[in-house]
Order: C-alpha cells, then sequence, then structure tokens
C-alpha cells in the first residue's frame, strides 16, 4: 500500500520516493504527495524527475481500491524501472484552489441540515448536493458563508478507530461517499467550533485562505435533491 504523505501534511509540494512497479499507465511509488481522485476531489498532477534530471508529466492520480497502491499517471514511462529514486512535485497552484473549494464545502455542509448526497470540486468551484425539500436561499448562504470564511477558523485532522466512527453514526454525512477505511483508524476534519466530519481529502489550515466566495447557483436535482454551487471569487 502506498503510504500517503498528504493525509498528514497536506501543504507537502514536493518529496523524495521509489519506483516500486512501472505499468502501461504510469508508475506506482513506495510514498507519495500526490492526492487520488476520490471523494469528489480531483488527482493531483505535477511531475516525477530523475537523478539524471529526465522528467515525467505526472497527468492524473488514481488509487487501487484493492491492493491500496496510487497509480500515478504519466506522459510516457520511457526511462523508468523498478528501484529508481525520483523526486515528486505537485502542480501546487492547483491543488491549493482544490484544497481552498474542498474546505468551503465543510463550511456549506455545516449551514445545511440535511444529509450529503453527491459532491464534486474542479479548477475553482464545488458543489454539494443535499438530501433537502425546500432550497435555502442564496444571499443569505453566501452570507453566512463569508462569515465563517472571515472568522479565519483552524482546520485540523485527528484520527479514531473504525469502531469510535460505528459508534458515532452521526458524524457521517455523505450517503454518496463512505469514509476511507481499511487500516483501521479513519481521520476526521474539525473545523473548530464549526464542522466535525471524516473526510480523506485535502484542506486548507485556516478557513481565512479560502478567500470570498460565492453560491452561483440552487438546482432541483429531482425530489427533495438540491445542488447548491459555490465559486471562489478569487483564484
Amino acid at each position: 500500500m502506498t503510504q500517503e504523505l498528504f493525509r498528514e501534511d497536506s501543504y507537502l509540494r514536493q518529496g523524495e520516493a521509489t519506483v516500486v512497479a512501472v505499468t502501461e499507465q504510469g508508475v506506482e511509488l513506495d510514498q507519495t504527495i500526490f492526492y487520488p481522485l476520490g471523494g469528489g476531489q480531483p488527482g493531483d498532477t505535477g511531475y516525477l524527475e530523475g537523478r539524471n534530471g529526465q522528467q515525467w508529466r505526472v497527468t492524473d492520480t488514481r488509487k487501487d481500491r484493492e491492493s491500496g497502491q496510487h497509480i500515478h499517471f504519466l506522459e510516457s514511462t520511457e526511462g523508468l524501472k523498478v528501484g529508481d529514486m525520483v523526486s515528486m512535485s505537485l502542480d501546487w497552484d492547483r491543488r491549493h484552489v482544490h484544497m481552498r473549494v474542498h474546505t468551503c464545502l465543510h463550511l456549506l455542509c455545516s449551514l445545511i441540515d440535511a444529509p450529503v448526497t453527491g459532491g464534486n470540486i474542479s479548477a475553482n468551484k464545488g458543489r454539494l448536493d443535499f438530501d433537502l425539500p425546500e432550497p435555502p436561499e442564496k444571499e443569505h448562504l453566501t452570507e453566512q458563508l463569508n462569515g465563517l470564511i472571515q472568522k479565519q477558523y483552524p482546520v485540523s485532522k485527528r484520527w479514531i478507530t473504525d469502531e469510535e466512527l460505528d459508534a458515532q453514526p452521526e458524524l457521517v454525512r455523505t450517503l454518496s461517499v463512505q469514509p476511507p477505511r481499511g487500516t483501521g483508524k479513519v481521520r476526521l476534519i474539525n473545523v473548530e467550533s464549526v464542522d466535525l466530519q471524516p473526510c480523506g481529502g485535502t484542506h486548507a489550515a485556516n478557513t481565512g485562505e479560502i478567500g470570498e466566495v460565492r453560491v452561483t447557483k440552487i438546482e432541483n436535482k429531482g425530489k427533495g435533491n438540491r445542488r447548491i454551487i459555490l465559486e471562489l471569487l478569487s483564484v
């Protein structure tokens, strides 16, 4: 199983790793700073660099759910072999926007008292779907979100066991995506005084880092399903 360095530190931009497998699609590494596609958040992109200075473009990152290995998709694997040491570097600006949007979605979740049925993060916007009979008021929701952002609440993480999570089912807000399990422990993301729930994504360290946002649209996606879309006003 690939060691997920980003789980402990979302701000790692560079790192070292060893190639453990080379496939037609790309490579698997013993550890990684690249977040894999999942939970509505896109997989990271960036570069690998060999000891001889050769570079390989990482176009996507995905996780094999059975093996736990991360596949770093490359434009070409030419010149790479098992055992090679490589340097990793993220497309940081892209990742940081994802962190800001993901953190803002936690704030949105704290304001809507309803289960989450879906979600997605993209370049400068995100959305959550709620099992909600009536839509909230868009301008008021924008005002509430920016109020939480401006208070600069710290965002931290802690771990609990699978058994502790089973004993507190109210922590799980998402119906469509279950918390990542398999290691015997689950990571909780805590927006101090605002939100606490299991999440495997990457987040900003403080709500102030998100910057000003706007709720752009609230859509009716079927019976009791409301889609709330927001965007960052500065990228």
